[in-house]
């Protein structure tokens, strides 16, 4: 085994300088300075890249990490480097998100990007605790989203972002025969901030006196065989626009879809009037349940009168109890918390909810794929069932 060669800190330092500067070979280097082989300005030139300059002056034989050298120190310096250690640690932490509970590889490489110029990247690995060696290898893939991230990426795109993460499972089971655990969709969904907005709960009122009160014929029993079958309607209010606005509404039980809809500045009993007559249009509507709560404009002999006109046996949930009534109360906090903001409010024009509830009923309808129609639109499910 030959002797090792001590080289001198100025002899390694102008060796990196002449390299970096690009108008010498390795082999005119080591003539210049006799240097015995080319590994060693390799070795000196990965030194100056991670920043570990503190190697240059170092002695021959074993390698000391930075600030851990064979020299005694007194506690004053070794107190110093601990808290400039804490401190760094403090600052690069400060970087990883708070909802990781492990380093991921693109959000690591990002941060040693960033601090690189700063602190030894040794260090930096040291303090997430990750060899250097899987730092530099994770650095050399492509970190983008996999496949089944873009898949359910574009699903949500596809829906406004507008469904949970069980819907994306079955869609995904249904159209790429992929089967999830519900828990990996959803955390995929959460790494890309791809949620959909949580309903608020909806206080219930009491309604006023009533005039004509009819029994309760579905006991919440919301499940319907076939087409107009069974009705359900209620009154929500619209408070985005520059006054308030009222939405009336009729579902069909059978597979939800919305038959007919009204927006007015009033809630008086023609405001539904409207709605009912939009409803019947071109159906039979004999002996079909309409539901509805005990609001006045329901109770109104003028609304009983039209019903019974028509052929349609209304019914009426208990008084002040929403659950009577839940799968229209659910459908009017769903286009709340789907197509308006809370930060809407008073920022928007009436035109301009008028038009988001028109884009939104297409939108229901046509498009929005539900678990108890085996993820088909409702339109969709009555031209499949017909």
């Amino acid at each position: 085994m030959g002797k090792k060669v001590h080289y001198p800190e100025e002899v390694k330092k102008k060796v990196v300088q002449l390299k970096l500067e690009g108008n010498h070979t390795n082999q005119e280097l080591m003539d210049m300075f006799g240097i015995k082989n080319k590994s060693q300005i390799k070795t000196w030139m990965k030194w100056f890249r991670n920043g570990e300059n503190h190697r240059f002056a170092q002695p021959i034989g074993k390698q000391y990490s930075h600030g851990k050298g064979p020299e005694d120190e007194d506690k004053m310096t070794q107190l110093k480097k601990k808290i400039a250690y804490y401190d760094m640690r403090e600052e690069l932490l400060e970087k990883l998100p708070g909802n990781r509970k492990e380093v991921v590889p693109e959000v690591f490489i990002q941060i040693v990007e960033t601090f690189k110029h700063k602190y030894p990247v040794k260090d930096i690995c040291e303090c997430f605790g990750i060899a250097k060696a899987t730092y530099y290898r994770w650095r050399g893939k492509s970190w983008g989203p996999s496949v089944l991230e873009k898949k359910i990426i574009e699903l949500c795109e596809d829906l406004k972002f507008r469904v949970g993460h069980r819907m994306v499972r079955d869609l995904l089971r249904k159209e790429y025969q992929i089967k999830l655990n519900r828990n990996t969709v959803q955390k995929i969904m959460q790494k890309y901030h791809i949620q959909c907005r949580v309903k608020p709960k909806r206080q219930c009122y009491i309604a006023g006196e009533s005039k004509i009160v009819v029994p309760n014929y579905f006991e919440r029993n919301f499940t319907s065989t076939r087409p107009n079958e069974k009705w359900v309607t209620d009154i929500t209010y619209l408070p985005y626009g520059e006054k308030m606005l009222y939405l009336s509404t009729i579902m069909d039980l059978y597979n939800n879809e919305i038959l007919a809809y009204t927006i007015s500045d009033k809630q008086d009993t023609s405001f539904v009037l409207d709605t009912l007559r939009k409803a019947c249009e071109g159906r039979d509507v004999y002996e079909v349940i309409l539901h509805s709560d005990q609001g006045s404009q329901y109770t109104s002999y003028e609304f009983q009168e039209e019903a019974k006109k028509r052929g349609i046996i209304t019914s009426m949930s208990r008084r002040g109890n929403c659950f009577d009534n839940a799968v229209i109360e659910s459908f009017h906090s769903t286009i709340k918390s789907e197509e308006f903001s809370p930060l809407d409010r008073g920022k928007i024009d009436h035109h301009t909810v008028r038009s988001k509830i028109d884009t939104y009923m297409y939108y229901y309808n046509y498009c929005r794929p539900f678990q108890k129609l085996n993820c088909q639109t409702p339109i969709e499910f009555r031209v499949m069932a017909a």
